[in-house]
């Protein structure tokens, strides 16, 4: 994309026929550690934040910096690797706040019958280069997890900065892997892309569940570094689970709501 358009309210992104390939798919879920025989041919919803990010560059909005601050993905039934899938999408609203700029999309992904089966909206953060240092970024959702240190830990993760960018090797976000990028950005180092934590997340879910259908809103609460160390936490009730998040130390970094799990 040799010129950018400032994203506006109600840009809306040309209809696209796309495939999750299993090759990338297997391979950014072992860069996590992870073994892709938990969804088996069908995809992790969580790639569908990426590439929704991703028809926002082919339409000619950059990601450059920004910031993803809150997500939905919403399943209603499961899409399959290597299958052919409709994907569309538009922004909602643009909003000017302290930092820069507040932008909230959404995307659908649709299988060969038509229906929509998964919708990735995001909320996030465009900051001007200007405002370096500058606090705010409009109302920031209430807490989902009150006390990390109640919920049930399931595991650890330590992060290495080979992962982060053997993950985000076709990075279309310089400041998930180049160091003078971040800085410039308001980061000491590189921190991960949402969805990269958001694997973290789902891979659990579905261990438990394998679920057909889900609807989670997900809060990037903090930055998570390439050298960072996190645990994987659970608030559970009864047989369900609904919360989910990775802490650092006793500290949310990114937390999800559980709104449905469906078998």
């Amino acid at each position: 994309m040799n010129q950018w358009i400032e994203p506006y309210t109600g840009l809306t992104f040309a209809d696209r026929v796309m495939t999750v390939e299993s090759a990338v798919e297997h391979r950014a879920l072992t860069t996590c550690g992870i073994d892709p025989a938990i969804y088996g041919a069908m995809v992790d919803p969580t790639t569908f934040i990426s590439r929704a990010i991703a028809e926002g560059v082919r339409n000619g909005v950059h990601a450059n910096g920004t910031v993803n601050m809150a997500q939905r993905l919403m399943q209603r039934a499961p899409l399959r690797l290597d299958e052919a899938l409709t994907v569309s999408g538009r922004i909602l609203d643009v909003s000017p706040v302290p930092r820069g700029k507040v932008a909230i999309s959404e995307t659908w992904f649709r299988a060969g019958d038509g229906a929509r089966a998964v919708l990735a909206s995001r909320r996030s953060l465009r900051p001007d280069p200007d405002k370096a240092g500058v606090r705010g970024a409009g109302d920031a959702a209430p807490p989902v997890v009150g006390d990390v240190a109640a919920l049930r830990m399931l595991r650890e993760v330590t992060l290495t900065p080979e992962m982060v960018k053997g993950y985000d090797s076709e990075a279309i976000n310089p400041i998930h892997s180049v160091p003078e990028a971040a800085i410039k950005a308001g980061f000491r180092a590189p921190i991960i892309g949402g969805g990269m934590g958001v694997r973290y997340l789902m891979a659990e879910i579905w261990k438990r569940f394998a679920p057909r259908a889900l609807d989670i809103e997900i809060y990037f609460r903090r930055p998570i570094f390439w050298d960072d160390t996190v645990t994987i936490r659970v608030e559970e009730k009864g047989d369900t689970w609904t919360a989910i998040c990775l802490a650092k130390g006793e500290k949310v970094a990114t937390e999800a709501r559980i709104t449905s799990i469906g078998a």
